[in-house]
């Protein structure tokens, strides 16, 4: 342990030493572009959803598909059947996906059905009774029927050429998935995700080594999509933190997925000047090892200007894609931080000119956590407001995960592109829902 950080602290007094030296052109702080209207395609150029004939949601639409919804009825409605028809949806206020038609709020009791109780399940599926068989038998049928009713409820489906828009400075999405799933060309902006949580988690007792209690509900999927821009929004565990949730099993009770997730052959994407906080498992990009076959040449994805704070893990994880992240700020949590990069199979990340800021508990050779890939370009970024070499870092500090420093590719669709050192202002300042 004691040579691993003494070979860190050498790397990083090599990067203090770099602070003199010019940024290269691709890193030079530019005047931002004029303010695009809320209701706005994506502009030339933005990343990933700009090629290939662009992202422009539902910029077209009429007024017979111009909607203004305040709870979640208006909102399933609006959102129609899946038609192609553009549509402009504004959200005002808060909708809470966990209420139902009248809009009477609906609790977990309200979803369990069958006999399901929590004090039930473990009864039936403590290890030191259960094994480590997986769960079935009636708790486990009455868990899956109650998880069914809540999904009715919570997932809500958007359709092609749709622009989902928050008003103002307070919308929010409180307990919804949000699913763009199998359609092309969705802007999503402007909105608060909070607390996607599962009234009903599932015990694994064969995932790791001690078992793991598992969730649904991302606050937003795009899974199999194409041209999607999730712009200036919020996402949040909110009123229902993991580090409040109990233990059981001697295990964390698990009600938060991911935050944003991109998958199954979803393609053309950008995130942009948004704000993940509070949250465990963040941004995937690949959902499976095995998905080659789908997501190969796909799960392109742009991230910039957006800030991951107090986040444990995937800031993304990234399978397969050629994902280019950059001018983002990592802003590490105090206690449980795992990594921010996740290197998978056959991924094509390349990280430039971002900033991270990082307590002392922090070792920086794990803001890279190699998952079976091989590379990936990290260049111009900061660490502290020092020019940091991340790769080397890591290379040096976890010397069984080596990984090497070419990805294999260079990005080309970027309209701006600040300093490093400018970059916490720059997405303090900007980033988040309500800073449209």
């Amino acid at each position: 342990m004691f040579r691993r950080h003494a070979r860190v602290a050498a790397v990083l007094g090599c990067a203090a030493l770099a602070l003199g030296v010019a940024q290269g052109p691709s890193a030079a702080a530019q005047a931002p572009p004029a303010p695009q209207a809320p209701g706005a395609a994506l502009p030339a150029g933005d990343g990933w959803a700009s090629a290939d004939g662009g992202t422009t949601g539902g910029a077209k639409a009429d007024p017979a598909h111009t909607f203004t919804v305040t709870s979640r009825a208006e909102l399933a409605r609006a959102l129609g059947d899946g038609d192609a028809t553009p549509r402009l949806i504004r959200v005002k206020g808060t909708i809470d996906a966990n209420t139902d038609d009248a809009g009477k709020p609906l609790s977990c009791a309200d979803y369990a059905t069958d006999g399901y109780s929590l004090a039930a399940y473990l009864t039936a599926y403590d290890p030191a009774t259960w094994g480590k068989a997986a769960p079935s038998g009636p708790q486990e049928d009455a868990r899956a029927a109650s998880a069914a009713r809540q999904y009715e409820r919570v997932e809500l489906k958007v359709g092609a050429n749709t622009t989902l828009l928050g008003v103002g400075r307070n919308a929010r999405l409180l307990g919804v998935s949000l699913q763009v799933k199998g359609v092309d060309n969705v802007i999503v902006r402007n909105l608060t995700f909070e607390d996607a949580f599962d009234c009903f988690p599932g015990w694994d007792p064969t995932d790791g080594d001690d078992g793991n209690w598992n969730s649904e509900y991302d606050n937003l999927v795009v899974y199999g999509s194409t041209h999607v821009w999730v712009d200036h929004n919020t996402f949040t565990d909110g009123r229902r933190p993991d580090s409040a949730q109990p233990s059981y099993f001697g295990r964390l009770y698990q009600q938060h997925d991911g935050e944003l997730d991109v998958v199954r052959g979803a393609d053309l994407v950008t995130a942009s000047w948004n704000a993940f906080t509070d949250h465990d498992k963040t941004l995937m990009i690949g959902n499976s090892d095995s998905a080659g076959a789908t997501d190969r040449g796909k799960l392109r994805v742009t991230l910039h200007h957006n800030l991951f704070k107090n986040i444990v893990e995937r800031a993304p994880r990234v399978r397969f894609g050629k994902v280019d992240a950059y001018n983002n700020h990592f802003v590490a949590p105090s206690s449980g931080y795992a990594y921010s990069w996740g290197v998978g199979v056959e991924s094509q990340l390349y990280a430039e000119a971002n900033a991270f800021t990082v307590p002392s508990s922090v070792d920086p050779a794990t803001i890279i956590k190699k998952w079976k890939g091989t590379a990936l370009t990290a260049k111009n970024n900061q660490l502290g407001g020092a020019t940091a070499d991340l790769l080397a870092l890591h290379n040096a500090g976890v010397p069984d995960e080596q990984l090497g420093g070419d990805a294999g590719w260079t990005p080309t669709l970027r309209t701006r592109v600040d300093a490093p050192r400018a970059v916490p202002g720059i997405v303090g300042k900007d980033a988040g829902a309500g800073r449209l």
